[in-house]
C-alpha cells in the first residue's frame, strides 16, 4: 500500500514539529520520495544522526520490503543563521 505526502510530512512532525518540511512524490507512485526537513535541532548534528532521526520518525514505514515507503531522497539541515 502506497503512503501519502501528507502521511510522511505527518510522522515527521510529530517527531519535528517546529521544522520546515516539503515533500516531493518524485514518480508520482506514492512509493518514491523526496523530503526536505530544516529543524533547528539540527545544529551541531552530523548528517547521518539528522537522518536517523528523521528516519526513526517514519516509525517503520521504510522497513523491509512490505513497508509502505519504498525510496525517500532525503536532505537535512538547520536552517540558516
Amino acid at each position: 500500500m502506497a503512503i501519502t505526502a501528507k502521511e510522511i510530512e505527518t510522522l515527521i512532525r510529530s517527531t519535528f514539529p517546529d521544522a520546515k518540511i516539503t515533500i516531493t512524490d518524485l514518480a508520482g507512485d506514492g512509493n518514491h520520495y523526496a523530503a526536505e526537513v530544516i529543524d533547528e535541532s539540527f545544529r551541531g548534528q552530523s548528517r547521518v544522526t539528522q537522518q536517523r532521526s528523521v528516519y526513526a520518525a517514519l516509525r517503520g514505514k521504510m522497513d523491509g520490503s512490505n513497508g509502505e515507503l519504498h525510496a525517500l531522497a532525503l536532505t537535512t539541515k538547520a536552517p540558516k543563521t
